[in-house]
């Protein structure tokens, strides 16, 4: 059976990374996968084209896709657009109009790699947390939204916090599914200190736990101290629940504890289709567009690939498929192959063509 993907490359460095992991979609064709893959423009690109960061063609085409591949969008081309047809709204209006509420973003520390984080090697050697972050709802789709003139000179902005019950349960039902699949830890996030949405956030995830997910261990964190433990003791955690606007800021100083966001992917999933139980879902690297690097040949594509590797495991169960990937792109980094992000001494320095060529390499000798 056909499996549709819709790749939408966006800028910077996106095209890049978005080439690279077709490379690995080719390699996996190749050995009976399956996949059909169409391409369209996002972000600025599509701004340039159309005067819109997504045209409703391509939303059409997202809508009817088993899976969204995601390069990156924005650059300094486009700071002056209009808000509304900004980059980044292309992004939101897919995670909005899909419903892609629940953003999965793995922090794994490859073991070549432990000396390349910020911490001490015996702090993130065998690291592997997820973050789970609230999609579709909180500060950055609350309403009122503004900036008025109050007069005297001075401005007022407004952006609000909103959360529904509804949104918090199926969020954590998620976490606690997830837990289950790994080390049966949950640690939900928020500040029920000083915001009410905070206080709600708990006492949903709490009740939530007490219907049918009994056997997994909850623990409540202020997402302030969160972001502390993480830097100071990360592999305390096993998977972390928050709101949107902590899970966006939490999952990037994870990321740091990787070595590089060059190296994780992210997944936004949906709620099961009725009828199929399909969810719809994209799957993007955590890192942005990189307009300072793109067309150089420098960007690190692992991120993105490691992506599609999520697509494999979430969007089509091709369960030992997304292992065989894992263990290629693990492989190469074991042999010393190193982009710029990633270089050390006695390392051997590849450009993005040259880290797809050893994680391809990796996929034919265990073919």
């Amino acid at each position: 059976m056909t499996k549709t993907l819709l790749l939408l490359p966006g800028d910077g460095i996106g095209p890049e990374v978005m080439a690279a992991t077709r490379t690995v979609i080719d390699w996996f064709n190749g050995h009976g996968a399956g996949f059909a893959c169409d391409e369209a423009l996002v972000g600025g690109s599509a701004y340039d084209a159309h005067g819109v960061a997504i045209t409703d063609e391509t939303m059409q085409k997202a809508v009817a896709a088993d899976a969204i591949l995601f390069g990156a969008v924005g650059g300094p081309k486009w700071d002056d657009v209009g808000y509304d047809v900004r980059p980044e709204a292309g992004l939101l209006r897919l995670r909005k109009e899909l419903e892609l509420f629940a953003n999965l973003r793995p922090a794994i520390v490859y073991p070549a790699l432990a000396d390349a984080s910020s911490l001490k090697r015996e702090l993130v050697e065998g690291l592997d947390i997820l973050i789970l972050r609230e999609l579709t709802g909180g500060v950055y789709f609350g309403e009122p939204k503004t900036i008025t003139d109050i007069g005297n000179g001075q401005k007022r902005a407004i952006d609000t916090q909103v959360y529904d019950t509804y949104e918090i349960e199926r969020i954590s039902r998620v976490a606690f599914e997830l837990a289950r699949t790994r080390r049966n830890k949950v640690t939900s996030m928020e500040k029920r200190n000083v915001m009410k949405s905070g206080v709600l956030w708990r006492e949903v995830v709490t009740e939530t736990h007490k219907h049918g997910y009994e056997d997994v261990e909850l623990e409540h964190m202020l997402a302030d101290a969160g972001g502390m433990q993480l830097v100071r003791a990360p592999k305390q955690f096993d998977v972390i629940v928050t709101d949107n606007l902590f899970g966006d800021m939490l999952s990037d100083v994870a990321a740091m504890l990787t070595g590089s966001l060059g190296m994780l992917p992210s997944a936004s999933l949906g709620a099961p289709d009725a009828l199929t139980g399909k969810r719809r879902a994209l799957y993007e690297p955590v890192h942005g567009s990189a307009p300072d690097i793109a067309g150089q040949g420098n960007a690190n594509p692992i991120a993105m690939i490691a992506s599609f590797g999520m697509a494999l495991r979430y969007s089509f169960e091709m369960i030992a498929e997304a292992d065989r990937l894992d263990a290629a792109i693990a492989a190469a980094l074991d042999k010393g192959v190193r982009t710029p992000d990633l270089m050390s001494e006695g390392m051997t320095k590849v450009d993005t063509d040259g880290m797809t060529a050893a994680i391809v390499a990796e996929l034919d000798a265990t073919a």
